[in-house]
């Protein structure tokens, strides 16, 4: 009988989480108390927020609500409290690999600096993988809003951690400003060190985000890409080259980049060939964590557990696990399936 499985059971990898936006609503609320940090009640009202970040003033909004949340991260034992307790919904949610998106620079004032913050938060990554059993490492990003010079500096830093646990570098933030090839460079210098690049692209803007991405960044995976559908010959090209989306469903849909959670093109990308990643992205903010995202592709379109089962091996295949690790999520996504 079909779709009678626990989605949270099916073992799956999770390469879409940013790092404030991973954080427990009573957490948040507790760190406030703490530091005497006044949240709107946007933050504090016990439901998430409505955001629609189409238009300017609503990505502002955003972004501002972001802001403050981050703020209340200011000690090591914050920043350990929250990647363990990331860790920790990850492992209830069937997830047996996380990579974790940061920009340090947000958190070096408070941290004592650049090269301090990453590697508290990397120490951080190591213990919660260790406490929990989730393999986790760190995808480092820059930001498009700032200079195109301080993402080469993080992209270099991120380069230096590659053997501690840094795997990918990645470009957040509104696609719609900037030029995705203004970051070539930095980008260059992420994959000659060995790192995946992993940018933003195709939510906010159009497909041809998600071709910039492809052509100037020369991306291994795509942040969202779901805008990719509109264009059927950018679905062949990245079915062809097995560029895997970070889909992000219920964040679409609360961010206003579609209505309602049936008009997300997941049968679009899944049928033209495109690999999926699904991922929770700022759960903080928009209510719903990783199991909930397959739930989403079950409820609102028809996804059978056999379609749920591939969709997971999606996920695996375009990780940055070791293979071991690979061989044994995939081979208990196998065990989910006959079960």
């Amino acid at each position: 009988m079909e779709n009678v499985r626990d989605v949270r059971a099916l073992p799956k990898a999770h390469l879409h989480l940013h790092f404030t936006g991973s954080m427990r609503p009573s957490t948040l609320l507790e760190l406030a108390d703490k530091y005497g940090v006044h949240l709107p009640d946007a933050l504090s009202g016990g439901e998430p927020p409505q955001l629609r970040a189409t238009d300017e003033r609503g990505w502002f909004r955003f972004q501002r609500l972001y802001d403050i949340a981050r703020s209340c991260l200011r000690s090591p034992e914050d920043i350990q409290r929250l990647v363990r307790e990331a860790a920790e919904e990850d492992v209830r949610d069937g997830s047996g690999w996380l990579e974790i998106q940061v920009d340090p620079t947000s958190y070096a004032p408070r941290l004592g600096g650049l090269i301090p913050a990453l590697e508290i938060i990397l120490d951080a990554v190591e213990t919660a993988s260790r406490d929990t059993g989730l393999g986790m490492r760190l995808v480092v990003a820059a930001n498009r809003m700032k200079h195109p010079l301080d993402a080469r500096t993080l992209a270099r830093l991120a380069v230096r951690y590659a053997d501690r646990g840094v795997v990918g570098f990645g470009l957040s933030n509104d696609e719609r400003r900037g030029l995705a090839r203004d970051f070539d460079r930095a980008f260059d210098i992420a994959r000659e060190g060995g790192l995946l690049a992993v940018p933003h692209g195709g939510e906010l803007s159009g497909p041809s985000s998600v071709r910039d991405c492809l052509d100037d960044l020369r991306a291994g995976r795509v942040g969202h890409g779901v805008r990719a559908a509109e264009d059927p010959r950018l679905l062949r090209r990245l079915a062809e080259r097995q560029v895997t989306c970070e889909v992000c469903p219920s964040s679409n849909v609360a961010l206003g980049v579609y209505e309602k959670p049936s008009d997300v093109p997941l049968r679009t990308l899944f049928e033209a060939g495109v690999p999926i990643a699904l991922g929770a992205d700022d759960p903080l903010l928009f209510g719903s964590r990783l199991a909930a995202q397959y739930a989403l592709a079950r409820e609102h379109h028809g996804f059978t557990d056999a379609e749920l089962a591939e969709l997971a091996r999606q996920s695996i295949r375009a990780s940055r696990a070791p293979e071991s690790v690979r061989t044994a999520l995939l081979a208990g996504v196998e065990g989910w399936l006959s079960a």
